[in-house]
């Protein structure tokens, strides 16, 4: 591939497809990444997909990607793109199908040890509550109106409803409303799919986590984060479900046919665009706003279940509710003030990580940065990162979201052996629910990347630092 010919090292892990390199690209691209990752991406399309989004109109330099990059959808995962809103574009592949997926995790004040011998029945009583699986619905289902309430009012209205406690909007991006939501931007069809589906994981790479923080790395941190060694603490990852996806597609849609009439044209037309000011881009800009909170509400009616199942399994002494310490959004465009300069930052498979001072983090978080959640591939360590300066005056506040795929699904399927793999998971003392051996196999650790590099790239880099890692002990998937 050119790409990798024209690659320019500016640091041990900083790599640069220069302005240079093609006529179309307006701004240079840079991606954080060992040389031996670099390496293993073989023929894939990430950085071709990344020097595409050079191209879009009122970029700003740089564009970006994480560690984590793979071929996505117009923008790779891993992309982060933050372009002008005062004559630039918005792009829904820039955002993604599952608008607004993203991680929240729950802590409690015990330790995993006293709460082994009930591990097991805790997970089964999570997956009885949480329902999991291409198209599940779940136990809350809207009228019309109350959708449209949840899509304005997002956590409001969680909060408003009994699912959602005071403490645990301070500790969700936006307090888990997008203001400038609007339900009536959002299809029909959209939220005939969506309405049924609240307090559900879906299928894919979503699950919900049981986990022990296995060691801190920053003691100040972790105590402003209310960690401790040996915690039990449980990773939610879901996101806006059919909903955020018919929303996407809706809007792909609606931005190839208006797409010559603004004069744009582009090297893929999975980038899609509309002028971020015009109709368009502000319907599009206000349904991806709505979906966002109808997936913030998701993974709030999850947490409220997986509480009800606590309290039932672990047992009166120790009901005190599971504390949120962060939910984290990673398919998402939102503005931001960089450089003097509102910016639409797209942000595709990849983490918002607000270094210490931001004024958009509650008092919590000030003097520490936002917490930074990274999920590792079932069966592997999870992260717990923190904001840094050098994040904001960087990566447009931005970070890597996960390990990053290494193998297709249908590769993972075709090359796995699913009673190794459960053999393996067993071995290293991770109970599994899962509701079927191919979405097991298509969720392997041996189908992602080593989450412990990615992590390495990103703390040397100094994008955000390392407070702890965690590791898995019941997974739910479905």
């Amino acid at each position: 591939m050119t790409v990798f010919k024209d690659l320019l090292q500016h640091a041990p892990f900083l790599f640069e497809i220069p302005k240079t390199h093609r006529q179309d690209m307006l701004v240079s691209a840079q991606v954080y990444i060992s040389k031996e990752m670099l390496d293993e991406m073989g023929d894939e399309r990430s950085l071709e997909q990344l020097a595409n989004i050079a191209t879009l109109p009122g970029v700003e330099e740089p564009a970006l990607a994480m560690p984590d990059i793979h071929q996505g959808y117009g923008f790779p995962i891993g992309g982060v793109a933050a372009i002008r809103a005062r004559d630039g574009v918005i792009s829904p592949g820039g955002v993604g199908y599952d608008i607004n997926c993203g991680v929240r995790l729950l802590l409690s004040s015990s330790p995993a040890e006293e709460l082994r011998p009930k591990l097991e029945r805790l997970a089964n009583k999570i997956r009885d509550y949480v329902p999991s699986g291409v198209g599940r619905g779940g136990e809350v289902e809207l009228s019309n109106s109350e959708l449209d309430e949840v899509l304005n009012g997002g956590l409001e209205w969680a909060k408003r409803e009994g699912f959602a406690l005071d403490d645990d909007l301070d500790a969700v991006e936006e307090s888990g409303r997008f203001k400038q939501a609007d339900a009536s931007k959002v299809s029909d069809k959209a939220k005939e799919r969506g309405k049924d589906q609240l307090g559900t994981i879906g299928s894919g790479n979503h699950f919900v986590e049981v986990q022990e923080v296995l060691e801190l790395f920053n003691n100040e941190i972790a105590k402003i984060f209310g960690l401790f060694p040996g915690q039990l603490a449980i990773m939610i990852h879901t996101g806006s479900r059919g909903l955020g996806h018919q929303t996407c597609t809706d809007y792909v849609r609606l931005m190839n046919q208006v797409m010559p009439g603004y004069g744009i044209k582009l090297p893929d037309r999975e980038l899609a665009c509309a002028p971020f000011a015009s109709p368009e881009g502000q319907s599009y800009f206000h349904a991806m706003a709505a979906a966002a909170n109808f997936a913030w509400v998701n993974r709030q009616i999850v947490t409220y279940q997986i509480r009800k199942a606590w309290r039932e399994v672990v047992g009166a002494q120790e009901a005190a509710p599971l504390k949120v310490l962060y939910d984290v959004s990673h398919n998402i465009a939102k503005l931001e003030n960089y450089r003097g300069e509102n910016l639409v930052v797209h942000r595709k498979g990849a983490t918002r990580a607000f270094g210490p001072g931001r004024s958009e983090l509650s008092e919590r978080f000030q003097r520490s940065g936002q917490p930074v959640l990274i999920p590792g591939s079932m069966g592997t360590l999870s992260y717990i990162l923190s904001g840094t300066d050098y994040a904001m005056s960087h990566t447009f506040g931005s970070c890597c979201h996960g390990a990053g795929r290494r193998l297709s699904r249908m590769k993972a399927k075709k090359s796995l052996d699913y009673n190794r793999l459960k053999t393996e998971l067993e071995k290293y003392g991770v109970i599994v629910c899962a509701a079927s051996a191919r979405g097991l196999l298509e969720e392997a650790p041996q189908a992602y990347k080593d989450v412990t590099e990615v992590i390495k790239v990103i703390q040397q880099s100094s994008i955000a630092q390392v407070i702890a890692k965690l590791k898995p002990l019941a997974v739910i998937k479905g």
